[in-house]
């Protein structure tokens, strides 16, 4: 059997990892032959193709990035798109099947190819947000999370320099997870993220609270993050290749205001893609080889349309539909839990 490998969307760190689970688990168990398109679905579309060998991934889970590497782009789009043509260049190259790692709109299309076109297609689930549902965690989220954290550490001395408030944005379209997590660990004096709106009033009040401790006050908040009033996240950079918008710059709206109403001078830092880069954490690196391994079994089984998924600590199938159908929000409790820490 030869399996097509791609890595497709905002990169993160333990994609290589991935690659490396799945073609020394097919190589070994399967005597399988490995190809990969570069440049994600791109690479599907516009054919290009490269042999990858069990010699090509020596080493490569600790490795951040991706070999293969990845782009944002539609697989229906283009001359060369569409299920019929896809299915066409797999033919051509003797290509039996793809594994796709990727996150929302990477399986969400892998599910279209599978559903309109018969695709023989498995997803694994890459975001570092971790607002796939279907499986507790995707790999990229800890690293991420350790990365944020390391900034709040950071931002917290500075800021105590200067008596300043610091406004750090983390990743987050939909779901506050890496704030949360990261703002939990750092000590965050706030956190706001996308699943609870709150208004500036209120978040001057948790500024304040720790003004008048003698503190230097530390916001997280989350780049999908609205205030009351605002209809749609943060957002001027242009749409992606699936028209969502390019979120960024929430922190850099709220750090004026706060500094306006408390009079505490304010300042903003937007972390941005240093969240998807660098080496992978020991548990994504551990998470990510058990996907990629998982993935090809799932293919022997002709498990097509499925998804890789961890749940609690065992790696199972579930289909792509299931994932996709809706987010893995931050529950209520959670954020009430973090809240009690505020101010």
């Amino acid at each position: 059997m030869k399996i097509g490998l791609l890595t497709s969307g905002g990169d993160c760190p333990g994609l290589n990892a991935v690659i490396r689970g799945a073609v020394l688990k097919g190589v070994i168990s399967h005597d399988t032959e490995f190809v990969g398109f570069r440049w994600g679905w791109r690479g599907v579309v516009e054919r290009d193709i490269v042999p990858i060998t069990r010699h090509d991934v020596r080493g490569l889970a600790r490795q951040g990035g991706t070999i293969l590497h990845s782009s944002r782009t539609n697989p229906f789009e283009g001359e060369l798109g569409g299920p019929e043509n896809i299915q066409r260049t797999l033919d051509e190259h003797g290509i039996d099947a793809i594994i796709a790692i990727g996150g929302e709109g990477t399986l969400t299309a892998a599910r279209r190819l599978y559903d309109e076109g018969g695709i023989k297609v498995v997803g694994v689930p890459k975001t570092i947000d971790n607002d796939l549902a279907a499986t507790d965690y995707s790999f990229g989220f800890d690293t991420a999370v350790e990365i944020a954290t390391e900034a709040i550490d950071r931002l917290r001395t500075t800021a105590d320099s200067h008596g300043r408030c610091m406004v750090l944005e983390v990743m987050g379209r939909h779901v506050g997870w890496i704030a949360l997590h990261s703002g939990m660990a750092g000590g965050a004096h706030a956190i706001l993220i996308p699943e609870q709106p709150q208004s500036i009033e209120q978040i001057c009040e948790w500024v304040e609270s720790v003004r008048s401790r003698g503190r230097a006050p530390l916001v997280v908040v989350a780049e999908g993050f609205t205030l009351p009033g605002m209809d749609e996240p943060h957002s001027h950079k242009g749409l992606d290749a699936f028209n969502r918008p390019r979120l960024g710059g929430i922190a850099d709206v709220l750090a004026p205001m706060i500094e306006e109403r408390t009079g505490i001078e304010s300042r903003a830092t937007v972390l941005g893609h240093i969240q998807r880069g660098g080496e992978p954490s020991a548990y994504d690196r551990v998470l990510a080889t058990r996907l990629g391994m998982a993935a090809v079994e799932a293919v022997y089984d002709e498990a097509w349309g499925s998804m890789v998924t961890l749940r609690g600590t065992d790696i199972r199938t579930v289909s792509i539909a299931e994932a996709t159908g809706s987010l893995n929000t931050v529950p209520q409790s959670r954020y009430d839990e973090a809240r009690i820490l505020f101010g």
